[in-house]
């Protein structure tokens, strides 16, 4: 297969003229680390993609700018069978190319860099900083053992050989490095990473549940001092185990049916939480860990919000009709959105992004920009 006018495209595609990691992108086969991927049904189930089993699919989809799933749940392709249609969220994924770049430039890579991976996934990020800056300058660290050992041989194959570590990426890390990139999300900032950074040295990263891109340099108080980009990107979180906790699917049936103890119209129409990202971060800064679902059946529109304290909220609109909402458990979830947007409406804007950030040597980061301020632990 002819793999490198397809790359050749990808990298004009993904990167600005000039950029560092235009040559990196045209000269890494990105179909080499997703020879099989899970595509989603609509359904909830997933089914498996045979990358050599259509040579031509495969290319068009390798070198495409999307994400494409390798795992999920603890079903990695690489061992599925075609009946195979696992149900769950995914744990992993070779992420599109553009994000990828994106997260790379933020880190402020320079030539010289020695790198630290954090998420190594299908490796193909691995394969661009090696090809940039030589194996030796790269380490990268992924939870999973297998996604370590596949990404290890498909860089080898390439003649690249970075360390590759198994292990919690919050806990104990290699280093020291130059700059840490991460290519999950982790809520604050691991102690390890600090740990691990020299003063001067600079991190890359998103906070887990937003999509907030924090960028911070080392200071000689063990701590870091940046800001929150004004970009956007989300992750999958990190985990210690083999999958993420089972969702409460007896608090969504409950969501789902019942009154609630306070129910009431709304102040403003139901919104897709999943999609608005701004307000979604916003959000998760008040009320951390909110689990939210959208639905559409006709003209009616419905939203629900779960929380593992136990509050839910269910706000349901038809047409231009005011939505009703309900609301149960401890904290009305409800009311902290409507906050949020009545933020945005009164202001103009949400103060998050282009915020100042400064992360204490225990990994809290702590937000300011104007009179606004807000703390991410």
């Amino acid at each position: 297969m002819d793999w490198i006018p397809h790359a050749s495209a990808l990298a004009e595609h993904a990167t600005r003229p000039g950029s560092p990691w235009r040559t990196p992108i045209t000269d890494t086969p990105r179909h080499t680390f997703v020879p099989r991927w899970w595509k989603a049904t609509g359904n909830g189930a997933w089914t498996l993609q045979d990358g050599p089993g259509d040579a031509e699919a495969w290319m068009a989809a390798a070198y495409s700018d999307r994400s494409l799933v390798t795992q999920v749940g603890t079903s990695h392709a690489d061992h599925a069978r075609p009946q195979d249609h696992p149900t769950g969220k995914p744990t992993s994924s070779s992420t599109l190319p553009t994000l990828v770049v994106q997260m790379l430039e933020h880190a402020a890579i320079e030539d010289t860099s020695t790198v630290l991976d954090v998420g190594t996934g299908s490796g193909y990020g691995t394969a661009l900083l090696c090809a940039r800056l030589g194996a030796a300058r790269v380490t990268s660290i992924d939870v999973d053992a297998y996604l370590v050992k596949a990404a290890g041989e498909r860089l080898a194959e390439l003649g690249h050989q970075p360390s590759m570590v198994t292990g919690d990426a919050t806990g104990s890390l290699p280093g020291p490095v130059d700059r840490i990139v991460a290519m999950v999300s982790v809520r604050p900032v691991p102690t390890s990473w600090l740990a691990a950074l020299p003063a001067g040295g600079r991190l890359a990263t998103t906070i887990t549940n937003t999509s907030i891109i924090l960028t911070a340099t080392k200071t000689e108080d063990g701590g870091a001092i940046g800001r929150i980009e004004r970009d956007w990107a989300m992750f999958m979180p990190t985990r210690a185990d083999a999958d993420y906790p089972p969702r409460d699917r007896a608090l969504l049936k409950r969501a789902r049916i019942e009154d609630g103890e306070d129910v009431g119209p709304g102040r403003f129409p139901v919104l897709d939480v999943i999609e608005s990202w701004e307000v979604r971060s916003m959000l998760e800064l008040a009320a951390p860990g909110i689990e939210h679902h959208h639905e559409t059946d006709g003209d009616t529109r419905t939203a629900l919000m779960l929380h593992t304290d136990g509050s839910w909220a269910r706000a349901e609109q038809t047409g231009q009709a005011p939505p009703v909402v309900h609301q149960g458990g401890p904290r009305r979830l409800w009311d902290l959105l409507d906050e949020v947007r009545d933020h945005w409406l009164r202001h103009g804007r949400l103060p998050l992004y282009g915020a100042l950030a400064r992360v204490t040597p225990d990994g809290t980061i702590h937000l300011r920009r104007g009179t606004w301020n807000a703390v991410i632990g």
